[in-house]
């Protein structure tokens, strides 16, 4: 009796499931799938009010009324990480989506159309990398001014030139295969080329940044902040809880300890992430 031929996997079932057996990926994306849960439900989770100050325990160690202490105000510092959480994520992940669809849009039109549009766009994004990120987004921060809207920008800004050569790489590389001829020789057009056919194919290497990229940008705003520059107190952001925990890292370490666990734990997880995307989606690591 013959055997039913099983159907065959699509791409990302596959990627799936070796990326399922890989233990670090996968605890690293339950650990984010719980923080965002968390972050999400921040005024259900949170035991006080972020902000809610109670002068009779300042600088208190951890405690069962405060898991994580409190700070030089009385405000418990877990609920503070906790609705940091909401604000860190949003700004790392608008300016990631920023820098994101910028950078496509110009590695489409560098990688497809070439000549001197992939010259010049190039050149310019040549000038941009001779910057480090964080200089550059002090820089961005600096003319534009302190706020939220503008750490968004400056992470998007420094954002985009990584986010456009991997695309154009692959662009370069997609386009001299037999089914883009095919299509050219069927009358397609170049963006109906660059929309059904290469984007599709090309979607891999930057999800793959794209979760390298979260990490650096919630480390950006974190640093901005913590420097004066970003989102500043009273808003429960990690990078501005250690700015204002610097003073009282002697008395009361707890309350620097907390949000740079939360800064380390949530930046080292979106980088396993990442690593288990870029194993699990590219077939020269397959490893079985």
């Amino acid at each position: 009796m013959l055997e039913t031929a099983r159907p065959a996997r699509t791409l990302w079932a596959d990627a799936l499931m070796r990326l399922a057996r890989n233990r670090l990926a996968l605890a690293s994306g339950c650990f984010l799938l719980i923080l965002v849960l968390v972050a999400v439900a921040a005024p259900l989770v949170a035991p006080y009010r972020p902000n809610a100050q109670d002068y009779d325990h300042l600088l208190e160690g951890p405690s069962l009324a405060h898991p994580f202490g409190t700070d030089n105000f009385g405000r418990d510092v877990l609920s503070r990480v906790i609705w940091g959480a909401r604000l860190s994520l949003s700004v790392g992940f608008l300016g990631t989506l920023v820098g994101l669809l910028f950078g496509c849009l110009i590695g489409v039109l560098a990688g497809y159309f070439g000549h001197w549009v992939d010259g010049l766009l190039m050149r310019l994004l040549d000038i941009q990398l001779a910057f480090p990120d964080l200089l550059l987004a002090i820089t961005i921060v600096a003319i534009l001014g302190v706020g939220l809207q503008n750490v968004i920008i400056a992470i998007g800004i420094f954002s985009v030139p990584q986010f456009a050569r991997v695309l154009r790489g692959t662009l370069l590389q997609l386009k001299q295969q037999d089914f883009v001829t095919a299509a050219q020789a069927l009358g397609a057009s170049g963006w109906r080329i660059i929309l059904v056919h290469l984007l599709p194919n090309a979607i891999q290497p930057v999800l793959v940044l794209a979760t390298l990229r979260l990490g650096t940008a919630i480390l950006t705003a974190a640093s901005l902040s913590f420097l004066g520059l970003g989102i500043r107190p009273p808003a429960s952001e990690w990078g501005a809880m250690l700015s204002d925990a610097r003073q009282f890292l002697q008395v009361a370490p707890h309350v620097a300890i907390f949000p740079g666990l939360a800064i380390l734990l949530t930046v080292l997880a979106l980088n396993l992430l990442g690593d288990g995307l870029r194993d699990a989606l590219d077939p020269r690591l397959r490893r079985g």
